[in-house]
């Protein structure tokens, strides 16, 4: 838990013409998640984003799935962006960057996060179908952008190699868990100040 902030929770709820998202989400939790979306694979991969970044998130949400999951997997992306961004409040003595490698077999990501501030992304994913179950995977790519948008962190993603797109996807997310983990944890030589030269992020 943060010296610095010892409550780092927060709940953010989110209504459109199109979804109507709930989340909270509790950066110094114990990796424990809550999910009623109607995505099962989205779920399975922000579980890993839970797990691996020892952050309890719950996501209640509803949307028009009977069109597609686009508006879902990108609002549900914003609106956990906009808890993340919430609960770290003015960030003072986190490490702020963070980084990991995953392997899952033959598949393995890089994820390279900063909480600059500055919303950016280069996600760098191809993969080897256009769904898996019956998730479009091209929406992760608007899952995280909706994310990046809110939180104001700049997101690197990279998978560097991989031919099974369940294990691209979820080398992916276990690293993205891991990568903000480190990012958000309390660097004690920061003494409680905001890592940035500008005074601010």
């Amino acid at each position: 838990m943060s010296e610095n902030r010892p409550d780092r929770q927060a709940s953010v709820k989110r209504d459109t013409n199109e979804t109507r998202i709930e989340i909270d989400i509790n950066l110094d939790g114990s990796g424990q998640s809550r999910f009623d979306t109607g995505v099962p694979f989205l779920e399975h991969m922000i579980d890993q984003i839970a797990r691996h970044g020892m952050i309890d998130i719950s996501i209640k949400a509803e949307g028009d799935l009977d069109i597609d999951a686009h508006h879902t997997a990108e609002d549900i992306g914003i609106t956990l962006g906009m808890a993340m961004k919430k609960a770290l409040g003015d960030k003072k003595g986190i490490t702020r960057y963070g980084h990991a490698y995953v392997p899952l077999d033959e598949a393995l990501s890089r994820v390279v996060i900063d909480f600059s501030g500055r919303p950016g992304l280069e996600h760098h994913v191809d993969y080897q179908r256009e769904t898996v179950g019956h998730f479009d995977t091209e929406l992760f790519h608007e899952f995280f952008q909706g994310f990046v948008n809110h939180a104001l962190v700049t997101l690197h993603i990279d998978n560097l190699r991989g031919r099974n797109s369940h294990h691209i996807a979820e080398t992916v997310f276990k690293a993205f868990g891991r990568a903000v983990r480190m990012a958000i944890t309390d660097d004690p030589r920061m003494q409680g100040t905001i890592p940035s030269t500008k005074g601010s992020l």
